[in-house]
């Protein structure tokens, strides 16, 4: 690889779903030489989409490195999927990239996924070339989709082109021709420089060489987003594309600076200097069944060769390694020495993981995380059969280990396997993998509410366990008062036996008695909480009396102060937090409602409103498609656990029956 870091660009591919990016990365290959003949979606033999699900469904479901040449210059990319539920491959490679080029349909306009994918890379400060494709389709103006850019996404989006039908053109090799076209790129790009915009004000005119230094700065400092167009499928614009890359968007040298925090945890800086320290970050991890892992990062500073080591910071320690590859796809092509600005991968890393910063021991610096959303979509799984029971875990951990965003956790409560993501698409791609990859078959269901049982008021109890078998009896004898707890308190046992009326050897066994009823519950067999039991008096037998004798007793007592002033279902409440477009405010607000839930307040965050409410945990599991189907997919929500509150009797009442039904079920 060079090590020229001024002839590197290094940059994404992004874009709401079907909008040709995949299609886009072909023609880039195919125009620089990469590739010798042209890979189509449509007949799964593109490039980057090398994954059989991917040809299967023909859209990209991971993120794709890929490697061009073109005038000199070395161009690594990554092509990313356009569907939310794999937004964290966008996110990941946005840490990896110095610029974006945002594909936009010209059919459909700006869509959810490029709201989404602007968000992201404002986030990363990266610059942005927008490239409306399907110039060739009905019914499409390139004139129209640029506005469209300019009101959804930025009005600093200017045209670099010049588009009559399909055929596609740079402004400045026809100037002359297109002065009105050229006047707003100048306008643009002087108001960016304080000093050009003075003289432009004074003559009118700045010349060729002013503009072009300023396009660029004015670009890096995301006060310009070029906008071209063409037909992927035809390479139509791809040669213009290729050309502003490399003459108006930012080499590796010029990229963004990065920050990382040293030793010290002092935030420094990072440029992209071969002569640097080396240093880098893990932003994707891929598990091959066949080839084990391969770890891919992007190194921000210094050279690396291949049959060294450098260090972990956030395993602190080192990590050996043989070979370094660069990569097209999925085909690894190995490296003797790697720099700054390059994307790379190693095999078989026994330390190294996504997010992972990496560096020299000289200097040892730190990356931020990526901020991942939290999971919208949850299911419980189920093995199909004993063999598949044993291949779960080892299959889940390798397919979470490569996506972040999807996340497995075992219920305390209910013992449930419950497997997080995105999305329903998201979730049944990782089925769909886990079954194909490693042979593991799984049903998905409905994770079962973590419902809770509690005492409806106070009462006193009294039970006594007596039992004579011919030899040895078992005799134990309890009063208790019983009284609920506010929520959130669980659990607490009071003594005030006086006098010796029962043992103290025994006073354990009473409570001991009491926690275990508790488990089982006595409504719904859901476990009860937020209660205080005060053992207050009793009796005993000298030689009768026994651990087990007054664990019963406890037992029984507790079961009769249920029977006696009857119980409350608790249940789970989620504070949620929606992101939506203001118009979409009174159908939002609607179905919090009719969700149970109560609105705690809104704020506007953006060109969104946000609406904060509490709503049932029961309410929320087909919440991720039901709001993306009232928004069209541009909204949003995240949620966190809140409190447990009293489910209303008449739903609680469905919930006992059925819990009953379940039980009796059980025992046919």
């Amino acid at each position: 690889m060079s090590s020229d870091v001024t002839k590197k660009r290094t940059f994404l591919l992004c874009g709401h779903a079907q909008s040709g990016k995949t299609s886009l990365t072909e023609a880039i290959l195919f125009k620089s030489g990469s590739i010798k003949r042209l890979g189509n979606v449509s007949s799964g033999t593109t490039t980057s989409d090398y994954e059989d699900d991917e040809k299967e469904r023909e859209s990209s479901i991971n993120l794709s490195v890929l490697g061009a040449n073109y005038k000199g210059n070395a161009l690594q990319f990554i092509d990313t999927p356009g569907y939310l539920d794999f937004v964290g491959e966008l996110i990941m490679a946005a840490r990896a990239a110095d610029f974006a080029v945002i594909v936009v349909d010209a059919v459909e306009g700006v869509g959810v996924g490029t709201e989404k994918a602007w968000d992201i890379l404002q986030r990363e400060n990266l610059p942005c070339l927008f490239f409306i494709n399907k110039l060739d389709k009905e019914n499409t103006d390139y004139k129209s989709t640029l506005e469209d850019i300019r009101k959804s996404l930025t009005k600093k989006a200017t045209s670099l082109a010049i588009v009559e039908g399909t055929q596609v053109s740079s402004i400045f090799k026809a100037k002359d021709k297109n002065a009105d076209a050229y006047n707003k790129i100048v306008e643009t790009v002087a108001e960016s420089d304080d000093v050009l915009c003075e003289k432009y004000l004074e003559t009118g005119s700045l010349d060729e060489t002013e503009v072009n230094t300023a396009l660029k700065k004015a670009i890096l400092n995301a006060q310009f987003f070029p906008v071209i167009g063409g037909v992927a499928l035809k390479e139509i614009g791809t040669e213009l594309l290729l050309d502003i890359l490399i003459e108006d968007m930012p080499s590796v040298a010029e990229g963004i600076i990065r920050k990382a925090k040293d030793a010290k945890d002092e935030e420094v800086e990072i440029a992209a200097r071969v002569s640097d320290p080396f240093s880098a970050q893990v932003f994707k991890t891929i598990i091959d069944p066949f080839v084990g892992q391969l770890t891919v990062f992007r190194i921000f500073s210094g050279k690396l060769s291949s049959n060294s080591e450098f260090y972990n910071v956030n395993k602190e320690s080192k990590e050996k390694f043989g070979q370094v590859f660069t990569l097209q796809g999925k085909t690894q092509i190995a490296q003797d020495s790697v720099c700054a600005g390059d994307i790379v991968a190693i095999a078989k890393l026994k330390e190294s993981q996504t997010q992972d910063s990496l560096c020299a021991s000289s200097r040892k610096v730190t990356f931020s995380n990526f901020q991942f959303p939290s999971p919208a979509y949850s299911a419980s799984v189920k093995p199909k059969t004993r063999q598949d029971e044993d291949k779960i875990s080892s299959a889940l951990a390798r397919l979470t280990s490569e996506d972040p965003t999807c996340q497995t956790s075992l219920d305390a409560q209910t013992k449930e396997l419950i497997i997080s993501g995105m999305g329903e698409l998201h979730i049944h791609i990782i089925i769909e993998r886990m079954k194909r990859k490693y042979h593991a078959d799984v049903e998905l269901g409905t994770p079962k509410v973590p419902y809770l049982e509690t005492l409806a008021k106070a009462v006193e109890v009294s039970h006594k366990y007596k039992k004579q078998t011919g030899g040895k009896g078992q005799y134990g004898d309890v009063s208790l008062k019983v009284e609920p707890l506010e929520r959130g308190k669980n659990f607490e046992f009071v003594n005030k036996i006086v006098g010796g009326a029962i043992p103290r050897n025994f006073i354990p066994s009473v409570e001991k008695g009491i926690v275990k009823s508790m488990k089982a519950g006595y409504l719904a067999g859901y476990p009860v909480v937020d209660l205080r039991v005060t053992l207050f008096d009793g009796s005993y037998h000298p030689v009768d009396s026994s651990d087990m004798a007054f664990q019963i007793a406890a037992q029984r007592a507790l079961k009769t102060a249920f029977e006696e002033v009857g119980g409350a279902l608790l249940e789970p409440i989620m504070t949620v937090e929606i992101s939506v477009p203001e118009e979409f405010m009174g159908q939002i607000t609607g179905d919090i409602n009719s969700r149970r839930g109560r609105v705690l307040g809104m704020e506007v965050k953006g060109k969104n409103e946000v609406v904060k409410a509490n709503i049932p945990l029961a309410e929320m599991f087909k919440y991720t498609s039901d709001l993306r189907s009232v928004t069209g997919g541009r909204g949003t929500y995240s949620m966190h656990f809140s409190n447990y509150e009293v489910v209303p009797q008449r739903i609680a009442q469905g919930i006992i029956d059925k819990a009953k039904k379940a039980k009796q079920e059980e025992h046919v």
